[in-house]
């Protein structure tokens, strides 16, 4: 058995060697040659999965250690047999952490007042539900968006797009790259905001029109920013005129990163019957890379930012992003991954 692996996986190397030939390169470098007699690849989003790839190639499975899917072209991969898992949610709580480290950290920079703030949360899947649960438990009114759940469940618990842009102080995109979310952030989506609002992107780069969005700029509070419309390559003039921007980092989390990697493991070895691997979880071995438990409840909104500032400062990435923006990829290739934080709600 063959398995090829991008050499950048955390905590991989060592796990499949006793039971098949594991391969590690650098995952946007993966050619047809390389994969032509593997059986597996363990991937990250840098590598695209296409026919031009995988024709005439011996794959039979494709785990990716990331929640992305887009980088995969599924209809090829079912048409031609090969099975695809991606580890959807491994980095859903990392994300949450990232969004109020950002919001209530740049909330204090520009004293914006957060008490009685509407947060509007568009795609509620494993990331946008625990946005929302951390919203509600810091008091906040949520408003939910997202037409595939309403669909199946109904409306009594989301709104439309229309009125969440309308309604909401705070806007954070949580949705999935497809044909229906590219450029969704577009002129009539930033022109349908109130003034003042903040605007968080943590989803997909292009999910964002971001020559917009710089038009837009002047109408609103404050603009986060970590994913980008041509990464590994940033807008640098909206690094300029955002308030936060980071590299595509809000989920590199340790505990992120151990579960997608995880995912990945546990999906090639039930797919090829390696029992040994069924369970298998990377172990922490550095007791302060655990993940804490904070309580946050009856603080005032400068103490909740000073605890979510110490357990994750995101203005030492923004200013990491610029200072070398051309370094995006080294950035996130070398990134020291941060401990999550949780509350019980």
């Amino acid at each position: 058995m063959k398995i090829v692996a991008d050499k950048t996986i955390p905590f991989l190397e060592g796990v499949f060697e006793p039971y098949a030939e594991v391969v590690y390169l650098d995952g946007k470098e993966i050619s047809p040659d390389d994969i032509r007699d593997a059986d597996a690849m363990i991937i990250r989003t840098r590598t695209k999965c296409n026919a031009s790839l995988l024709e005439g190639s011996s794959v039979k499975m494709i785990a990716t250690a990331s929640i992305g899917s887009d980088h995969v072209d599924r209809a090829w991969c079912d048409a031609h047999g090969i099975h695809y898992n991606s580890a959807f949610g491994c980095n859903a709580n990392g994300v949450m952490n990232y969004v109020f480290s950002a919001l209530y950290g740049t909330a204090a920079r520009k004293s914006i007042s957060l008490e009685g703030k509407k947060f509007g949360i568009i795609g509620v899947g494993n990331t946008g539900s625990r946005v929302d649960s951390m919203a509600r438990y810091l008091g906040f009114d949520t408003l939910l968006n997202d037409p595939p759940r309403a669909n199946v469940e109904g409306m009594e618990n989301f709104c439309s797009l229309e009125k969440l842009l309308s309604e909401s102080d705070i806007v954070s995109l949580h949705v999935p790259l497809s044909d229906d979310t590219r450029h969704m952030a577009s002129d009539a989506f930033f022109e349908a905001m109130k003034p003042g609002a903040i605007f968080i992107n943590t989803s997909r780069g292009r999910v964002v029109d971001e020559e917009v969005l710089l038009r837009a700029i002047p109408k609103l509070g404050a603009v986060i920013i970590d994913t980008w419309e041509k990464e590994p390559y940033v807008n640098l003039e909206l690094v300029d005129k955002v308030d936060i921007a980071t590299p595509h980092i809000a989920g590199y989390t340790y505990q992120g990163k151990q579960n997608g990697t995880a995912l990945a493991v546990r999906a090639v070895a039930r797919f090829f019957g390696i029992s040994e691997l069924y369970d298998f979880f990377p172990e922490t071995p550095i007791a302060e890379l655990e993940a804490i438990k904070i309580n946050l409840k009856g603080k005032s909104q400068g103490e909740i930012a000073s605890v979510l500032q110490y357990n994750y400062p995101v203005f030492t990435d923004d200013f990491m992003l610029r200072i070398n923006p051309s370094g995006f990829e080294n950035l996130r290739l070398n990134y020291n991954y941060r401990r999550e934080y949780y509350v019980e709600y």
